[in-house]
């Protein structure tokens, strides 16, 4: 059994070369191990760079948050963002994509850390409803264990990274001081 480490979790206000140098690693790291979070094999630096730069900019411009948690050497081992810009119509909602943690740092805890920043984070910029969408059996019982509502499943709903088809489970949850 692995023990739980104290993980710490940063918001990021901009993203440097050591952070996008660490967040492409973990990107690289969860693609390669089969997670579907809009990526295809080969994963390529390039293409970890080439998305992060884009968040670096979308950050700049206060349309989402970003968090980073890092191991006890300063590593960063994974990441989660909401997506806070939204429709003139939805200014309560947030979107939370890209929860990601590397394949070495799983089970200790950094999930659920993530989520809680990301939740607090939202909390802090007005949003009081969240959604989000997974392919991942462990990132399913992450949410169900943190309060959050399964609405239903979409067949087919995206690829794998090896180009196999498969199901989206969407959440929802409503965010209270």
């Amino acid at each position: 059994m692995t023990h739980a480490m104290n993980p710490r979790v940063r918001r990021l206000h901009a993203i440097g070369p050591r952070e996008l140098e660490g967040l492409c690693d973990v990107l690289i790291d969860c693609v390669e191990g089969g997670a579907s979070v809009s990526f295809m094999l080969p994963m390529t630096r390039e293409k970890a760079e080439r998305f992060w730069r884009h968040v670096a900019a979308s950050l700049a411009r206060g349309e989402r948050i970003v968090h980073a948690a890092e191991d006890a050497a300063g590593r960063i081992v994974g990441t989660v963002q909401v997506i806070i810009d939204q429709p003139e119509n939805q200014p309560h909602r947030g979107d939370l994509a890209k929860m990601l943690v590397h394949r070495r740092a799983r089970r200790q805890g950094l999930g659920a850390a993530l989520l809680h920043a990301a939740e607090e984070g939202a909390l802090e910029a007005g949003k009081t409803l969240l959604v989000l969408d997974t392919a991942s059996d462990d990132a399913e019982r992450l949410y169900e264990r943190g309060g959050w509502q399964r609405s239903g499943v979409i067949p087919g709903y995206a690829l794998m990274p090896d180009g196999a088809p498969c199901a989206t489970t969407v959440y929802w949850k409503f965010l209270s001081p």
